[in-house]
């Protein structure tokens, strides 16, 4: 009944937003009482975040298993970064979504702190990263997946443009320009299925290959 209650949520907001989406609507989305909705939410704000989280960590964890299979940590992260660009924008209510409600901060979400924290600190370790804060080196990932996603919901959006966001952003951790080309253009690994999960776990085919040059 939550999965039920959080995939006609997930519509409706890549729809129409969180301020215009009532609890009239979900109910009325999800087939369900308004019983059943209060539940399992308190006010169509904390389903909002909740779910927000939920999408957030899917992505995060379909892509963590082709990203630690990489031993370089600039590697990981812009992999990473393109895994969950491509994965949103094959799954459109999760584009939607992620473009309307944002990206949930670190702080509220073990498997960003567990994983892309993992790799930045990896990479400033290694001198790989410019030596920054953590909060920023998360900032520069998480708004280059948001503004990534949203760019790619447009009609006419560069073939490329995952993999021109995460070059920037690679550019931004202070990876030297031609190696975060090279980077931002390996060969895409698959995702890794979820179970019961709320999205597909295909990446366009586009995805997949080298852009040309």
């Amino acid at each position: 009944m939550r999965r039920r209650l959080f995939a006609s949520t997930l519509h409706l907001v890549a729809q129409k937003g969180p301020a215009a989406t009532s609890i009239d609507d979900v109910i009325q989305a999800a087939e369900v009482s308004r019983g059943t909705f209060y539940k399992y939410f308190d006010a169509p704000e904390t389903l909002f975040d909740q779910l927000a989280l939920v999408v957030a960590h899917e992505m995060v964890l379909m892509a963590e298993p082709a990203v630690v299979q990489l031993k370089d940590p600039a590697e990981r992260v812009g992999t990473g970064m393109r895994l969950v660009i491509h994965l949103a924008a094959a799954n459109r209510s999760v584009a939607g979504f992620v473009v309307r409600l944002g990206w949930p901060s670190g702080a509220d979400m073990p498997a960003l702190q567990e994983f892309v924290q993992r790799d930045l600190k990896e990479g400033l370790r290694q001198r790989r990263f410019t030596e920054m804060p953590i909060r920023l080196g998360l900032n520069i990932v998480s708004m280059t997946v948001v503004g990534a996603v949203h760019a790619m919901l447009a009609p006419r959006a560069p073939r490329d443009f995952a993999e021109q966001a995460v070059a920037s952003a690679l550019r931004a951790l202070g990876v030297e320009p031609q190696e975060a080309k090279r980077i931002a253009t390996m060969e895409l690994p698959s995702p890794h299925p979820l179970e019961g999960g709320l999205m597909v776990p295909k990446l366009p085919t586009r995805a997949a290959k080298r852009p040309a040059p």
